[in-house]
């Protein structure tokens, strides 16, 4: 077994020790105890300032003490406080009201609701401003229902939460899921700009959900070109918590139960029916039906023993047998007798690698603050095992976020967080994966011989796939460890009379990790790989960001509101990559392979990268009587990864008028407030080139000369060619936005709706298109040559209230569409295609202009051939004499979309594409008394998916791997012309699977009850006798069920994680292709969150 790494060990540590009861025990008794001076017996009610009605279930406490109660029914309390204390009352809906007792012994309390888009501060570029006065399109994240899904990825957690916002991921752990703002906005990288605490970044992955504030998503350009030349695909700025009062200590945790889709998911044939299916198909093709495995009488015989093939119980002996099944001499590979007994039940392989697994976080964090300064510190422990067997994500994450007044107008803090992941993953969803050979490997195989080695294809007749526990298995010793320091460094100053903030920020980012995998040979099957291979990669590096910004604020004879922001800010990004890999060990032995162990051929490689930036930026906001609003703003970026256009400039302007507050604005009882919004500006992209891009360079090359060049003995000569094409006159792609949107607050203010149109015109995107031969082989440039365009609707609408007296509910809701088309490619191409999986030159995937990116294509089908005189009429009128190659009874008719009598290269047409016509979110709420409920749906409308499965399920003559009972009974036959497949036959064909066709593409659309939570608020005078001011348990459900027509696991295909190969579903303009998704799992859960 190899060492375990020291963090290996600290993992397990805290893992043991946060899972036994001590822990909580322990944390209890820290938390006792408190002191009380005189008392006074304090009672009173509590009313609603709009309706006069009593208000149940408000939570009343005393201020810097962990003394409260909650009102009765009947909006009454009672509770024993100092005649000095003041008392703090707090409820859903409405404002939280401080009152001092003052020696009083009633104190009655009226409480106002919230007004959703009253002064809410919300976080946009360099600054805050009041929701009330945005101009531009912002999306306000609601937290606690982001929060409630148990997930460790924040970006997969904002599914469904703002409106714009899409997210596509899988039920991978630690897999980092695609999101994107308003559709795809280029041919590379889509993912936003993250800004933490003010430092901008490109991960989030191990951020700690538990510590963050706020979160808004600035959409358009309006909001987001503050931050230039990175802001092209929206930015998600993110503010993590800060301390304030009397010591407070949290404690959240939740251990969660997580289980796959069960059942025949991939509906494949048993055993017997393959048998039958292999007989069918060789009499529908004119042949004599035979099988190595089956026998060739009249019908098809399962054996006792497919090793040796075929064999019957009284020809083998089970005793000649030998071999250590966990091998490590690769000697012991020549010495097999393979004797595997036929699973005749039929071996469910999904369910072979796929089992319930644990899910647990821990959560603690200390806070507090007084006049001097505040701070919080946080520690997340985190332990997600994958449904997929030796999958897993181990997370560790500590943060420390502090602050300082020095004196009255001086400020200084960080913010820094250090986290260590463990997550070593390893290609899942692609046909040669774990999943995909699930869907592959036949069931009458088992999983182990009669020695308990995997059995495999290595019985004859049984095709080329391989074990998927093996495949899965042979990974368990992959090791990947991650880890990285972020936050930043910051004082702020405030001059003339807090008329100006001056501020400077240094942040950045420490980040390194390696990794171990090994590639054992492979004996069960029929083409076995006998390389044994260990790999070794690793990387690190920094970057850093200097923001300096200064920012004044006035308001002139009490109407003019102006705002003045300046800035500048620098960011250097530096790393390298290095790894290698040997073969050839005389032992397998995992605390033996390494890379000096090898005998065999070594390579290794290294590579680094170096870009800067460089940003001078400023904005002015303008209110005039808080009815006219106007914001403009202008950036200048200079990056290194340009030659001859270095420097970009980027302009917003937008304005906003707020109807209700004209005087000649006639007063409607319920429309609280209405704004009119209008933006657009400019964004810029610099992520898809790096900084080698505009230079030519040259590279070593040993070939051989066959006759000695230079005198030597050795006709093996090193020289140099050309690598790659440089291209000093690349640009920014330029992003411009045009947004027109309206905010409206009505029943005061218990209904907010937020609505945008939105229009995206891309230019200049970079892009390599393929050069001619006589370019030779070295690599093409990024050059600026597409334009695309992105238009939709976005729609948020909130609410509150109370249905009864002792019942209140609160519900969001968000909607956005968008439509996508490629608008230009280059000057001499109209198309380019992707995604060649199976079907030779022509790929699955075209983007083409006039048409979404990821567009499938392909040929059309119309139905099927059902008799000869059919196929004689079509020939007859075919040009060539043949409507169709292949043409057969029962095989795909293809329609004939150029209308010349045949079918051509020309018929071929889009199919659908994997972009939805719209997403949807929907988070309902009710609290009644100490119980609060809540749950979350999600909804994607109009995607299609490419079902790459079918390929090799759907189609006898596909590799003889295992195949879906659609194959036996609904292909085509004379008495079911109808069928959803066509003949079963042995032959392969144009007309049925050798060419891209409609067959594959199905309605991807569904609806998800992504989560179901109900909790418990333990009463204040029960959980104060230990020390306690809150103290909540819950239990939840998630992925409980999906409404969806789509035939495979699950309709919600991520990326590859993998690869970025955009033959292999795995590229930003191929995507939606399942071969074997990763599938999401429902889980139930139980949590629990302490305060103190």
């Amino acid at each position: 077994m190899q060492p375990k790494s020291p963090t290996h060990f600290l993992f397990n540590y805290f893992k043991s020790y946060l899972s036994k009861p001590i822990f909580l025990t322990l944390t209890l008794l820290l938390l006792a105890g408190s002191a009380y001076a005189q008392t006074l017996n304090v009672s009173g009610t509590v009313t609603d300032e709009t309706t006069g009605e009593t208000l149940p279930g408000v939570n009343v406490a005393i201020v810097g003490t962990t003394t409260g109660t909650s009102t009765n029914s009947q909006g009454g309390y009672q509770l024993t406080a100092s005649p000095n204390d003041t008392l703090r009352f707090s409820f859903v809906g409405y404002q939280t009201s401080v009152v001092p007792i003052n020696g009083r012994a009633v104190v009655n309390v009226v409480m106002s609701p919230v007004i959703i888009s009253g002064s809410q501060l919300v976080v946009v570029g360099y600054s805050t401003q009041k929701k009330e006065d945005l101009t531009g399109s912002v999306s306000v994240v609601d937290l606690e229902s982001m929060n409630s899904q148990p997930n460790a990825q924040v970006a997969n957690q904002l599914q469904g939460q703002a409106s714009g916002v899409t997210v596509i991921s899988s039920g991978q752990p630690g897999e980092e899921p695609a999101l994107r703002i308003r559709g795809i906005n280029t041919f590379g990288n889509n993912e936003p700009l993250y800004i933490v605490d003010g430092v901008p970044t490109q991960n989030i992955n191990d951020l700690n959900n538990n510590d963050i504030a706020s979160m808004q998503v600035l959409k358009d350009a309006a909001a987001a070109s503050i931050y230039g030349s990175r802001a092209a695909n929206g930015v998600i700025v993110i503010t993590t918590k800060k301390g304030q009062g009397d010591v407070q200590i949290n404690y959240d945790a939740y251990y969660g139960y997580q289980v796959p889709p069960s059942g025949n998911v991939w509906d494949i044939m048993s055993p017997q029916d393959m048998a039958n299916s292999v007989w069918q198909a060789q009499i529908n093709a004119g042949i004599t039906p035979s099988h190595p495995q089956y026998g060739s009488g009249s019908s098809p015989v399962l054996p006792d023993f497919i090793d040796p093939p075929g064999s019957m119980a009284s020809s083998v002996d089970v005793d000649n047998y030998f071999l250590d099944p966990f091998y490590t001499d690769p000697s012991q590979l020549g010495t097999f007798v393979y004797i595997t007994r036929a699973n005749k039940s039929g071996t469910d392989w999904f369910d072979e690698v796929f089992s319930p697994a644990g899910n647990m976080s821990h959560n603690l964090s200390v806070s507090g603050g007084g006049d001097m300064g505040n701070y919080l510190f946080s520690f997340n422990y985190r332990d997600q095992d994958g449904t997929l067997m030796e999958q897993r994500l181990t997370r560790y994450t500590v943060r420390a976020n502090t602050s300082f007044d020095v004196s009255d107008n001086i400020r200084i803090g960080e913010n820094l967080a250090y986290s260590v992941s463990e997550n070593p993953q390893f290609g899942t969803l692609d046909e040669d994966g774990p999943i995909g050979m699930s869907y592959r490997e036949q069931p009458i195989i088992p999983v182990y011989d009669v020695g308990g080695n995997y059995a495999g294809t290595h019985a004859e007749g049984l095709g080329n796939p391989q074990n998927p526990v093996a495949v899965a298995q042979r990974t368990r010793n992959n090791e990947f460890t991650n880890s990285r320091l972020f936050g930043n460094l910051f004082a702020e100053v405030d001059l003339w009379e807090n008329r100006i903030l001056f501020k400077t920020s240094i942040g950045g980012e420490l980040y390194s990790g390696s990794g171990n995998s090994f590639i054992y040979p492979q004996y069960e099957n029929s083409e076995n790989t006998t390389t044994n291979q260990y790999n070794a990669d690793s990387y690190y590096g920094y970057n850093y960001t200097w923001t300096n910004t200064i920012n004044y604020q006035e308001t002139f004879n009490g109407v003019h509101n102006v705002e003045v922001l300046l800035g500048t800010e620098a960011y250097k990004n530096s790393g390298q990559n290095l790894g290698g890999s040997t073969q050839d060990f005389f032992s397998f032995d995992p605390n033996f392979t390494n890379l000096s162990t090898g005998s065999g051929t070594k390579t290794n490689y290294s590579f680094r990268y170096e870009d800067t930036l460089f940003s001078l930026f400023g904005r002015v906001d303008y209110n005039y009587d808080d009815r006219y609003l106007v914001s403009g703003t202008l950036r200048r970026d200079g990056s290194s990864k340009f030659l001859d256009n270095q420097w970009g400039l980027f302009p917003a302007a937008s304005i906003g008028w707020r109807v209700t507050q004209e005087d000649f604005f006639p007063e409607i009882d319920w429309l609280t407030d209405l704004k009119l919004r209008a933006g657009y500006g400019i964004m810029g992209n610099q992520l898809n080139v790096d900084s080698n891009n505009p230079y030519t360079l040259f590279a070593p090359n040993p070939v051989s000369t066959y006759y000695a060049t230079d005198g030597s003995n050795s006709n093996n000569q090193l020289g140099f060619s050309q690598s790659r094409i440089g291209n000093p006159g690349a640009k920014w792609e330029k992003n411009i936005s045009t947004n027109i949107g309206i905010d409206a607050t009505l029943f005061d203010g218990r209904l907010e709706v937020i609505a945008d149109y939105y229009k995206k015109d891309i230019e200049d995107l970079l892009f390599n298109p393929s050069l001619p031969a006589t370019a030779g082989s070295a690599s093409q440039p990024f050059v600026n040559v597409g334009n695309m365009s992105n238009t939709g609707f976005d729609l948020s609408l909130r609410t509150f209230g109370t249905l009864t007296g002792e019942i209140q509910y609160n519900a969001n809701v968000s909607f956005t569409t968008y439509n996508n088309e490629i608008k230009k490619i280059s000057d001499d191409a109209q198309f380019f295609e992707q995604a060649f999986n199976r079907f030779g030159a022509s790929g699955i995937v075209r983007n083409a202009v006039g048409h979404p990116v990821s567009s499938f294509y392909g040929y059309q089908i119309e139905g099927f051939w059902d008799d000869q005189g059919e196929i004689d009429d079509a020939n007859a009128g075919a040009p060539s004499g043949t409507y169709q190659d292949g043409i057969g009874i029962g095989r795909f008719r293809y329609a004939d979309l150029d209308g010349d009598g045949q079918i051509t290269p020309d018929d071929r047409t889009f199919l659908g594409n994997p972009n939805p016509d719209f997403t949807y979110g929907i988070n309902l709420g009710l609290n009644y008394k100490a119980f609060d409920f809540s749950m979350f749906w999600y909804g994607s409308q109009g995607n299609d998916i490419w079902n790459q499965v079918k390929w090799w399920t759907d189609f006898y003559a596909n590799f003889g791997g295992a195949k879906s009972n659609t194959l036996l009974y609904d292909s085509w036959t004379p008495d079911n012309p109808n069928a959803s497949a066509p003949i079963l036959e042995a032959a392969t064909s144009f007309s049925s699977n050798e060419v891209q066709n409609s067959y594959y593409v199905e309605n991807g659309s569904y609806l998800r009850l992504k989560n179901l939570q109900l909790g418990y608020t333990l009463p204040v005078d029960v959980i104060e006798k230990v020390g306690l001011s809150k103290l909540r348990i819950y239990v939840q459900a998630a992925n409980l069920f999906t409404i969806t027509n789509y035939s495979g696991p699950d309709p919600e295909i991520g990326f590859n994680p993998s690869t970025t190969d955009p033959n292999d579903g795995g590229s930003p303009t191929a995507f939606g292709i399942d071969e074997g998704a990763y599938p999401s799992h429902r889980e139930f859960i139980i949590g629990i969150n302490l305060s103190y």
